[in-house]
């Protein structure tokens, strides 16, 4: 049977930190890992794949783990770029506008803070979105 592990603590802090400074932003358990949810839309989701599990994500990031990942989502044409098509970042098929990141020592959490901010743009009603300062 797979160990399900947990997202360790000191990255969830620092997703915290990113995420719940946004209006009406929230948080709460996903079927694995956490998630941060803004008018009942997941705009971040961060969780351990291990063994292979979960397999859907295991065969998006290309890698049976222990790894650490987090699922965003950006407007479509941000996804052009071409530092979304290596590495740390991988894209799932579930979503159009979903792309996943591989979160380690090499992380810059400034980006990853810009990018949590961009993905609740994405989802949050305009009148939410308006309130937020983006770089």
């Amino acid at each position: 049977m797979t160990q399900h592990i947990q997202v360790p603590k000191e990255i969830v802090s620092k997703l915290r930190l990113a995420c719940l400074d946004l209006p009406e932003a929230y948080e709460e358990a996903a079927w694995t890992g956490l998630r941060w949810m803004v008018s009942k839309k997941n705009f971040a989701h961060v969780l351990m794949i291990n063994a292979g599990w979960p397999p859907a994500y295991a065969k998006a990031a290309g890698c049976d783990g222990p790894i650490c990942v987090l699922t965003f989502r950006l407007p479509r044409p941000a996804l052009e770029a071409l530092r979304f098509k290596r590495h740390p970042f991988f894209r799932p098929v579930w979503f159009p506008n979903i792309v996943g990141i591989i979160i380690d020592t090499q992380t810059d959490w400034d980006d990853v803070t810009a990018l949590m901010i961009e993905s609740y743009c994405v989802l949050a009603p305009k009148k939410l979105a308006a309130l937020v300062e983006r770089a």
